[in-house]
């Protein structure tokens, strides 16, 4: 493959951030790749997501009654940025009293990939990947010691390795410390700003455009009163997917060529960076009508905001129903909400999204 692995990094610098980054599962393509996706794909199957659905719903309810209590709340803060963290604290089985730095630790981590950082950005984020591996050392020991059960605790999954994989053979599909260490920090990360970023601009988007918003919700109020819950479903999965393509959570992605290739007709030689927008070609008038109108019940949607080929993001099936779940129930409970002054877009290239999103719940 022309696309293989090119280090972030000149040789010997092993700065917190280029090791992370180099590392992660999104940077590497296989073998490495694929010895780390099949272990997390392991612990991610339809059937163990379908199990999480019963308490994703006991949050976001929790969530909700506190907005209700309010009859306001920063959509972002008190909404949004909650529910991936605890879903990704759930599936490494984080205790919840060491749940406090996970977001702070992420947003920092994912803003040193920004195009340009100030010396501060990127201080911060060498020392949050510093912060957050030293806590993880502290958690892997204990697991090891007290694993969970790996068809449900990622984090005992990858410690363990592939259980297909006789004990009495030299076990190639387990994880070094470094890459253990590392792709938990990248699970963290992957599942919570583009999440985040996914609800946000979803409930931002229904009061952009009004007459989606009450589709949506004639369509949704239909298919419940027959009591029709796979319709339920799928209505609320084909206009997630509208909310990806739209305003999609990444929107950029990077490689190195590490040779000389063709690519669409171009040679790119050897060591040419190639960013490639997500953003945009999910705008793109050859692939999708009327590319800049939102349209939640868009059929076909081959968008790309989960990637694609070897790398389709390895949570999208939970993506999705944390979006399903989130978008659903506050729609529930506050069919009327309105976005008030004071919105703040997170300021990020790569990442598409809110940091403040302030409403009134009547």
């Amino acid at each position: 493959a022309p696309f293989n692995h090119a280090p972030f990094a000149l040789p010997g610098q092993d700065a917190p951030l280029y090791e992370h980054h180099t590392n992660s599962l999104v940077f590497n393509d296989a073998p490495r790749h694929t010895r780390v996706r099949k272990l997390i794909m392991g612990a991610l199957t339809r059937r163990a997501i379908d199990a999480m659905e019963t308490g994703l719903i006991e949050l976001v309810d929790k969530l909700l009654d506190k907005l209700e209590d309010q009859q306001k709340g920063d959509l972002i803060e008190d909404f949004a940025s909650a529910i991936p963290v605890e879903v990704i604290g759930n599936l490494l089985n984080v205790p919840h009293a060491d749940r406090g730095p996970l977001r702070a630790w992420s947003l920092a981590i994912l803003g040193a990939l920004e195009p340009r950082l100030t010396p501060e950005q990127e201080a911060l984020g060498h020392r949050s990947v510093q912060e957050f591996l030293s806590y993880l050392r502290e958690l892997v020991a204990d697991r090891r010691k007290h694993p969970g059960n790996p068809e449900q605790d990622v984090l005992t999954r990858l410690i363990l390795g592939d259980p297909d994989t006789p004990s009495n053979s030299h076990n190639a599909e387990s994880l070094s410390e470094v890459e253990l260490l590392q792709n938990c920090v990248f699970l963290l990360n992957a599942g919570h700003e583009t999440t985040t970023n996914l609800i946000g601009n979803a409930l931002i988007s229904l009061i952009e455009h009004p007459s989606q918003h009450a589709q949506l919700r004639s369509d949704l109020m239909s298919a419940q009163a027959s009591s029709q819950t796979e319709q339920t479903a799928h209505i609320l999965n084909v206009a997630i997917d509208e909310f990806l393509r739209f305003e999609a959570s990444n929107q950029l992605s990077n490689r190195r060529a590490v040779k000389e290739v063709q690519v669409g007709g171009d040679t790119l030689p050897e060591g040419a960076l190639v960013t490639l927008c997500i953003g945009a070609a999910n705008r793109d008038p050859a692939q999708f009508e009327n590319p800049d109108v939102l349209q939640l019940d868009r059929r076909p949607n081959k968008h790309l905001a989960f990637a694609g080929g070897a790398h389709t993001c390895v949570g999208l099936t939970l993506a999705r129903m944390e979006g399903r779940v989130a978008v659903s129930k506050f729609l529930e409970r506050f069919p009327h909400y309105e976005i008030e002054e004071g919105t703040q877009r997170a300021g990020r290239i790569r990442f598409r999204g809110f940091s403040v999103l302030p409403a009134r719940l009547a």
